[in-house]
């Protein structure tokens, strides 16, 4: 009994290891998760949640300098978190796609149980 155990776990640690991705893929997935691990940048985000905002609309919400939200976004912006519509002079920020909406809705209804 004891070797059919050990036969069965193989089998169950060959599944895993034949189903996990590439190391570099984990890897872009832990400097993800790094992006999410500064306060600053989750009010950024959770700011545009329904709303379109420049960086004078978001360091005024957030009582922070404009440089500080501009270098915020910029690594929002890298990680393709955020993104950007110019309208004259001006740039609009707003959430990248569904999948960090997602992210963030999901993170909040997990914290709040």
């Amino acid at each position: 009994m004891d070797n059919e155990l050990s036969m069965a776990r193989e089998d169950i640690v060959k599944k895993v290891l034949d189903q996990q991705p590439d190391d570099e893929i984990l890897y872009d997935l832990a400097e993800l998760f790094k992006v999410f691990g500064d306060s600053t940048r989750i009010k950024i985000l959770y700011s545009m949640f329904e709303n379109e905002l420049c960086v004078n609309d978001i360091a005024n919400l957030l009582n922070l300098s404009q440089s500080s939200v501009s270098h915020q976004l910029r690594i929002l912006k890298t990680s393709k978190l955020v993104k950007f519509r110019r309208e004259g002079k001006s740039i609009y920020y707003s959430l990248d796609d569904e999948h960090v909406r997602s992210i963030i809705s999901m993170g909040m209804e997990h914290v709040e149980e």
